[in-house]
């Protein structure tokens, strides 16, 4: 389990992860609390997808990152690291200059296509199998797959 490598707000993007060779999460709609979307982009090609929770696509999405990937990248260099998420994407970026906004200038200049959403649902799912966990009683224990709530407070 790695520590976040610095603590984030969880409203706006309330889950991030490296996985099945994507950054993918969940991204809170800006203009509907009720809504959340599905965002990933695929490493080394940039690939991207964004629909709501019950596959819908995304206005913003069209030929370009939309501002929900763009907050996911944000997050997932708060909660990862700018260096991990750029070796994880494989992009190339001069280390003076490794931010999350210089990661997302390289992939948005190679001009990645629009992927089809279907690993929303298994994304989603997964995020509320996490929320699942907020019912548990408090505990110290590690629970390796919650490492991307950040450590904010000690249990009592």
């Amino acid at each position: 389990m790695l520590p976040p490598a610095r603590p984030r707000k969880l409203a706006k993007v309330p889950f991030v992860e490296l996985a099945d060779g994507r950054v993918q999460g969940v991204v809170s709609s800006g203009s509907d609390i009720g809504r959340v979307y599905v965002s990933s982009v695929a490493a080394g090609t940039y690939e991207f997808a964004c629909s709501t929770n019950n596959n819908r696509p995304c206005g913003g999405a069209r030929g370009m990152f939309c501002n929900h990937i763009l907050a996911l990248l944000n997050e997932a260099a708060l909660q990862y690291g700018v260096e991990r998420v750029a070796r994880y994407l494989r992009v190339e970026v001069a280390a003076e200059e490794l931010t999350a906004q210089a990661v997302s200038q390289v992939m948005i200049a190679a001009r990645p296509s629009q992927g089809d959403s279907t690993a929303a649902a298994s994304v989603f799912s997964q995020f509320l199998r996490h929320l699942a966990y907020l019912e548990f009683e408090p505990s110290t224990a590690p629970v390796p797959e919650l490492q991307w709530f950040p450590p904010t407070r000690a249990v009592g």
